[in-house]
């Protein structure tokens, strides 16, 4: 029997995560079974087992890969960089994700970041995955927003003079915004996307 390369054994496990993805968006991951997953990849039970012990790993892939993909395109499309103003960071933000999520809807992408922050209220291993990404994402935002401070102090609330601290508290806000944004933008098919941010940057 031939070697399977690592490029084939990392193209295949994506293809698996892929296929678990659609049906976790499609379904939800309670209403999903593995033979779902399996049925979805046209691979057989074997090659989905050789690669996942259940859907439980699987679940933790797509996670993973998820919230990956959205650090990664904040991350590489300078969304935390040269903003004026707190609001002006949650712009940025949103205009990025609601770019990336578009590139990608075919995906689920929206749909998924809200089960994966779902299933992380009860299972631990997606717990401590959702608070990493979002313990990096919090002080990306955190370091933006001492950036902001220190290029212009009038940003900082009167009486106001350690930027960190000011950012450290101001942080969570700015996130809880975009956070918001997410829900919205999956659950309401009217949902205005400029409106929002435009208030956002009012408002921040």
């Amino acid at each position: 029997m031939p070697r399977v390369s690592d490029a084939h054994r990392v193209a295949r496990r994506a293809e698996i995560i892929g296929a678990a993805l659609r049906c976790f968006t499609r379904a939800g991951y309670q209403r999903t079974s593995m033979a779902d997953i399996i049925t979805e990849s046209g691979l057989s039970a074997g090659a989905i087992y050789s690669y996942f012990s259940g859907k439980q790993q699987l679940l933790v892939a797509v996670a993973d890969h998820v919230l990956g993909d959205r650090q990664t395109a904040l991350a590489t499309g300078g969304a935390l960089e040269g903003a004026q103003s707190p609001g002006g960071i949650a712009a940025n933000i949103m205009r990025t994700l609601a770019e990336n999520l578009r590139s990608i809807a075919g995906e689920g992408y929206s749909k998924a970041i809200l089960q994966v922050w779902a299933e992380a209220t009860i299972d631990p291993e997606i717990r401590e995955l959702a608070h990493s990404v979002l313990g990096r994402l919090l002080g990306a935002v955190t370091d933006a927003l001492v950036a902001c401070a220190e290029s212009d102090p009038d940003v900082l609330p009167a009486g106001e003079a350690d930027a960190r601290a000011w950012a450290v508290g101001y942080a969570p806000v700015v996130l809880g915004v975009v956070q918001g944004f997410i829900v919205q933008q999956s659950l309401l098919d009217d949902f205005d996307v400029d409106a929002y941010i435009a208030t956002a940057v009012g408002t921040l």
